[in-house]
């Protein structure tokens, strides 16, 4: 069975940190590039971070360059998104999607990426 799971949201306070997992079962990442979404109540999903699959090559929207970095761990078939300073705004639910190509993709065609996950929550909030 194919799948993407996503972990390690919750609730911080802004300046803190936390690291999204995004694991895949029933295939291996290293084909695949992988995209971080979001989405805030009320507002589109958001491309976010992309890491490519050679070099590799990523990608940070504006809003979150400098403090959120994107990583693969082939051995352990994950993606890890680690998110520091983290601000009210960044509030949302984040998920992440494959694709099978080598290029990243963090447009706003959903249908670009092959496998979604499930979604985790993130707030930073006091």
């Amino acid at each position: 069975q194919v799948q993407l799971v996503e972990s390690g949201g919750g609730l911080v306070q802004p300046g803190g940190s936390l690291r999204l997992s995004c694991a895949a079962s029933g295939f291996s990442l290293d084909s695949y590039a992988i995209g971080w979404y979001r989405q805030a109540p009320g507002k589109e999903r958001e491309g976010v971070s992309c890491i490519s699959t050679r070099a590799p090559y990523t990608y940070y929207a504006d809003s979150v360059k400098g403090r959120f970095t994107i990583s693969r761990d082939e051995a352990k078939n994950t993606v890890y998104l680690q998110m520091n300073s983290l601000k009210p705004e960044d509030t949302a639910v984040y998920y992440c999607a494959a694709r099978r190509r080598n290029g990243c993709y963090v447009g706003p065609r959903l249908s670009e990426y092959d496998y979604w996950g499930q979604g985790t929550q993130v707030t930073a909030s006091s």
